[in-house]
């Protein structure tokens, strides 16, 4: 097993990847022992039974997380002014963090230069923000991974997140997958239970969940969106330590139900409602008013609930009323999802009946929405 790592991260280096002999050697000591050398997180209490048990959860690892959507220009290109963008509204909402690259437009139909540099540009426009940044880091393959994870943790994120990878076929593989990366990470990691379009693989069981928490002090961080959610996370949630957060997902529309189980936080590609879902976590957590939660939840459900009712669709319309996108472009899957080898584009329309239908819906929100944008173009 150890060995079977080793020889795909040099493989890595044969095709010129740029894994380093360092990060060989961690992986091989992960992989062996379970422990990761150097830990930046704070450990609490004295006396406990293990490193796990010892180590807390991040306090900035909590609440919403919204996933940025990629604007793009006329012309298809990334447009990383505008995700710059995103990422200062989010922060201006409160909400306590925001990730990139992770929902498929960002992973699968993006090149490994554009990914880097978005994480980049991320990295630079929240410096100094109290938002957290969690960045995606997963690929193919272990090597392809381990690429973005290095480069991740040159930028020093909040945390980065990781799905399975697409040529995962069984519980074992994610299992090495995931070790190689505890092996290069230093800060939390979010695990993310469903992988992409091409991902054929098992569902992550809670053991494995379980069994890399015990193993690494920084892992433990789950975010829960396929299978039997409820049972799957009941089971992760009896385990806290060593997990250390659930979080929700499937677009934020269970999130209630699932808060009250002892999910902390939601990830969903919903950050053009970043201040409503602040405002939802807020009155989740102090329970002081719950007519209020049911009214503004209600309402965030028929809004993200709008047909056609996809990740950009009339999200982008959103997007680009609030001030922060240009336009409603996109880029897509080849027929049957796959990967086209040139950037299909193209340009989301409503009639308008439609645009009237989602109008309304948008402005039963406005009890809840920061009413001022801010100057979006300047320094947060």
């Amino acid at each position: 097993m150890q060995n079977n790592l080793i020889d795909r991260l040099r493989s890595s280096m044969a095709n010129k990847k740029c894994i380093t002999r360092r990060a060989i050697l961690k992986a091989a000591a992960a992989s062996a022992s379970g422990i990761l050398a150097g830990s930046v997180l704070s450990r609490v209490g004295q006396g406990a039974e293990s490193d796990s048990d010892a180590i807390a959860a991040d306090p900035k690892v909590r609440g919403p997380f919204p996933i940025l959507s990629t604007p793009f220009t006329e012309d298809g290109q990334v447009d990383y002014d505008v995700l710059a963008k995103e990422a200062k509204f989010v922060a201006w909402a409160g909400t306590p963090g925001m990730i990139w690259p992770q929902s498929a437009d960002s992973v699968d139909l993006l090149t490994t230069d554009e990914k880097r540099k978005g994480m980049e540009v991320l990295a630079e426009a929240t410096r100094g923000m109290s938002t957290a940044l969690c960045l995606g880091v997963q690929g193919t393959n272990t090597e392809e991974m381990l690429e973005f994870a290095e480069h991740a943790e040159k930028l020093a994120p909040t945390a980065i997140i990781s799905r399975p990878p697409d040529s995962g076929k069984t519980e074992e593989d994610l299992r090495q997958y995931w070790r190689a990366l505890a092996a290069v990470a230093t800060r939390p990691v979010i695990l993310q239970t469903t992988g992409g379009v091409a991902y054929k693989g098992p569902l992550p069981s809670p053991q494995l969940m379980i069994e890399l928490a015990e193993e690494f002090p920084h892992f433990g961080y789950i975010k829960e969106e396929a299978g039997d959610v409820l049972g799957r996370m009941k089971a992760s949630l009896a385990a806290r330590p060593p997990v250390r957060r659930v979080f929700s997902a499937r677009g934020g529309i269970h999130w209630n139900e699932e808060s009250r189980l002892g999910s902390e936080g939601v990830i969903t590609e919903r950050a053009a409602y970043a201040d409503v879902l602040t405002r939802i976590w807020e009155l989740q957590q102090s329970g002081e008013d719950p007519e209020t939660l049911k009214d503004v939840f209600g309402k965030f459900l028929a809004m993200v609930k709008v047909k056609p009712g996809g990740l950009r669709d009339a999200n982008l319309y959103i997007w680009k009323k609030r001030g922060v996108f240009k336009n409603l472009i996109s880029r897509n899957y080849g027929p049957g999802k796959s990967f086209p080898a040139s950037p299909i584009i193209s340009e989301f329309k409503m009639n308008e009946e439609k645009i009237a239908e989602v109008e309304k819906r948008f402005e039963a929100l406005n009890p809840y929405l920061i009413e001022v944008t801010p100057d979006l173009s300047k320094p947060a």
